[in-house]
């Protein structure tokens, strides 16, 4: 029975992390034309600050910021495009449409300054009972002149569904720097996350 049971939460864990993939590819399929990574007359607007739309309304504010740096992890990274894309607070994705095009609304860009600076004002997004899904901002990076891409979604250390397997996994492929801890101050959770680009090696795989 013991046995059994591990095997069940080590696959629940292991859902998690397909499952936050799947959402993430799944909303980059239906967001909208009209978006920084494939229009540089918007992109060109962007500032290093951005707030998710329903950010004053929401009591789970979080203030996200840090430094993105490339692949050699000291260098700051100037006029990279990042967005964010989340559930909302009951874990729901709200996709809505504008003249026939889909899109995440609970999203936001920025593109960092010249210290690699930036700034996202959202809000710790629920858990989606329904599928297990863990708290998550999906994240994605665009380098100047290539390709979009994915990188680790972002997770929270006080969320009820980071078991303890799910940490054991996340730290065994050194990427715990991924779960943030939050501190409130004024009413705003707020936290640091600092991001390396991959090195070319490692975007193509």
């Amino acid at each position: 029975m013991l046995n059994i049971m591990k095997t069940l939460i080590s696959l629940i864990c292991f859902s998690f992390v397909l499952g936050a993939n799947h959402v993430a590819n799944a909303q980059d399929k239906t967001s909208a034309k009209e978006s920084p990574f494939n229009d540089e007359a918007i992109a060109q607007y962007l500032s290093n600050t951005d707030t998710i739309p329903g950010f004053e309304s929401k009591a789970n504010k979080l203030k996200i910021s840090g430094i993105v740096y490339d692949s050699d992890g000291v260098t700051p990274a100037s006029n990279i495009i990042i967005s964010i894309e989340q559930a909302n607070e009951r874990g729901d994705f709200d996709v809505r449409e504008v003249n026939g095009e889909r899109y995440l609304h609970n999203r936001g860009f920025i593109k960092t300054d010249a210290d690699g600076a930036y700034i996202f004002y959202t809000y710790i997004p629920g858990n989606d009972r329904r599928f297990n899904m863990l708290q998550q901002l999906f994240v994605k990076v665009k380098e100047p002149n290539d390709p979009p891409y994915e990188i680790a979604s972002i997770l929270f250390d006080e969320d009820p569904l980071l078991t303890k397997l799910c940490r054991k996994r996340i730290a065994k492929k050194g990427d715990i720097s991924r779960i943030l801890k939050p501190i409130l101050a004024d009413g705003v959770y707020v936290v640091q996350k600092d991001i390396v680009l991959p090195s070319v090696v490692d975007a193509l795989n």
